[in-house]
Order: structure tokens, then sequence, then C-alpha cells
């Protein structure tokens, strides 16, 4: 256990060690540079400065707060200034129709064999003709047995009037709005009106049982016992089980939800022979090992999965022989939308939050 807290406090080292930049790249095409665009702490140093030492590319690391501030500047730019992106899979999705990305010269990444199928084809990009993935976050209940009176098998569960005051959830209305749809038996996606109203009065069922609802370190809450049951970020829930091995971590009966991190190239990156470098770089295994063990999200890259630290591994891959429902959540029409803010507002309203 020591060796495990020990561990997470050098990642929590290296996390602040990673060379990041608020404003935009240089416009220019610099010689041996990769202008680098993402959320902070994405990439461990390590990894950085591996890719260095052996290509003599240096990294620019730009960064970025929210995937909207990623799209506002990249269009400005007009697809130029960056050279790799990494973003998540709905914004990429919005670059693609504008044009502002780069189709993949698949010839130059010599590694890309190594990505894991279920994280491809998805509705971003389909035909997988201009991203590749880099790291899922899956939705995720974690709970304590030692604060839970009955077992937690999926989502249904959460509704349980043993559980009153007692379930922490992430802030994001789509991932909590999605529980009751899953319970229903119906898509996060639906467009459906009469589902979406029947999805709302069942989130008004699940108020009672609600705690808190935040996202920034929502693994603390589970770990002092503020809580028995957290619905959470897959690196939240990395943190909590590294801390906790005692804690349960429960695929959902009602199918697994995802969300995936990729990266791709701008349609007028200035230094595109750098970015292919470097995507090739982080596809190896052992490097790719590296960055999920840091971001704590899951692993996309298959030929990885075997070199995960095994205290890493049941919350950063998964199950082996995993064959249950997948389902990611996506764009919807304006109305929809609509429906799922005010389905969130009258629930946070009787959550009293």
């Amino acid at each position: 256990m020591k060796r495990i807290l020990a561990l997470l406090l050098a990642l929590c080292l290296a996390a602040s060690l990673v060379a990041c930049g608020g404003g935009a790249a240089s416009g220019s095409a610099e010689a041996g540079q990769l202008n680098l665009f993402t959320w902070e702490g994405v990439f461990p140093q390590s990894v950085l400065d591996g890719f260095t030492a052996e290509t003599g590319i240096r990294v620019n690391y730009v960064s970025f707060d929210t995937d909207e501030t990623m799209l506002a500047k990249l269009q400005a730019a007009g697809g130029g200034d960056y050279d790799l992106i990494l973003a998540d899979d709905y914004i990429i999705e919005a670059a693609i129709a504008e044009g502002l990305v780069a189709r993949l010269d698949k010839t130059r990444l010599s590694n890309l064999g190594n990505v894991n199928p279920v994280y491809q084809g998805q509705f971003f990009d389909p035909a997988d003709e201009y991203t590749v993935p880099h790291g899922a976050g899956v939705q995720t209940i974690v709970y304590d047995p030692d604060l839970v009176e009955k077992p937690i098998t999926g989502y249904a569960d959460l509704w349980d009037a043993s559980l009153a005051d007692n379930l922490a959830v992430v802030g994001n209305y789509r991932v909590v709005n999605g529980m009751a749809l899953k319970v229903l038996g119906e898509s996060y996606n639906t467009e459906d009106e009469a589902v979406l109203q029947a999805a709302a009065a069942k989130m008004l069922e699940l108020a009672p049982n609600i705690r808190l609802i935040k996202d920034a370190n929502l693994q603390d809450d589970l770990l002092s016992g503020e809580v028995g049951a957290a619905v959470m970020y897959s690196s939240q829930v990395t943190l909590a089980c590294l801390a906790d091995p005692t804690l349960e971590v429960v695929y959902p009966t009602e199918g697994v939800g995802f969300g995936i991190i990729a990266q791709f190239i701008p349609v007028n990156a200035p230094n595109p022979d750098a970015a292919y470098a470097f995507m090739d770089y982080i596809l190896r295994p052992e490097v790719a090992r590296e960055c999920f063990e840091y971001m704590g999200y899951y692993s996309t890259n298959a030929a990885a999965d075997g070199l995960i630290n095994e205290a890493y591994r049941p919350f950063l891959t998964l199950p082996e022989g995993f064959d249950g429902d997948t389902e990611m959540i996506q764009n919807i029409s304006a109305a929809a939308d609509e429906a799922h803010v005010q389905m969130w507002t009258e629930f946070k309203a009787a959550c009293g939050q």
C-alpha cells in the first residue's frame, strides 16, 4: 500500500512538471518543433523528453481549458498554428465538419495496428480517416462495500432507497441523465420527446439518494467516507482504487458508456512531419503504457494492455473477454439537448444543489 501511495505522489509531482503554455503556438514552421495542443497534464514529462531525445524534435506544449476553447482557437487559426491536437470526440466531429482536420496518411504510422478496434469506427470518425484514439473515459460506478447495504451491479441499483443521501455523481448532465435513459432501456442519444420526459421523471426519483454533484476530486469524497457510492470519471476511479483497493468497480449491466480522447493533425499544421513522428512514438506499447498509467484513462492501445502495471490494470483496461454493450454519448439536436438541460436543472433543484 505504501508503494502505491508513493507512486501516486510521484504521479502528482510529474503532473506539475509538464511543460505547457497558455497562448497560441507560432504559426511559422519551425524545424525540429512539435506544437502540441491539448489539456494540461495529458503526457508525463518523461514521454515528452524521450521523444525529444530520440528525434531531436522539441515539444512546444500548449494547453487549453475546454474543448470549446480549442475549437475557437483552431477556427481563428484556419486550421493552422498547431501540429497535433488531442481533444474529445464530440468536438472533433465539429472540427472535421468544418474542414479543419487533415486526412491521415496511415502509411506514416507504423504502429497504428496497436490500436484496440473497440475504440475505432466511432461516430465522430466512422472510417478512421482523421483520428487516432488516445484514451477512453468509461462511465463507472464505484462503491465502498462497507458503506453500502446492497451490492451494486448497474445503474438501476443507484435508485435503491438504501442509498439515501449516500450517492455522488459527476456534474456532466449528459452522463448523469444518461443513467436514467439506460435504466429505461433507451439510448443515451435518443431524440424521442416522450422518452426524454420519462427520463426526467426517473431522475427526480433519484434525487433523495444524491448527496453530492461535483466534478473536481470526487474520489476524495468516496475515500473519506462522505459518500458510499459514486459515479465518476475514469481518472478519478484510478486515483480512488489505487488509494483503496477494497473499493468495488462496477460495469453497469445496462451497458458501458464511454467517450474517446483522440488525436488529429490540423489541416494547415506548420510541422506535420513532427506530428506523425510523435503519434507513431506514443503508439508504441511501452510508451502508450506510460501515458495511460499517468493519465488514468482507459487504454486504447491493445498492445499496451498487458504491459500496464497490475495495480492499474483493473480500471485502465476493459475486463478480459468483455463483450458487453457499449455506447458513446454523441452530439444530438438542439431540441433534444434543451430537454436534457431542463431535465438537469430540475434534477439539481430537487437535490438542493
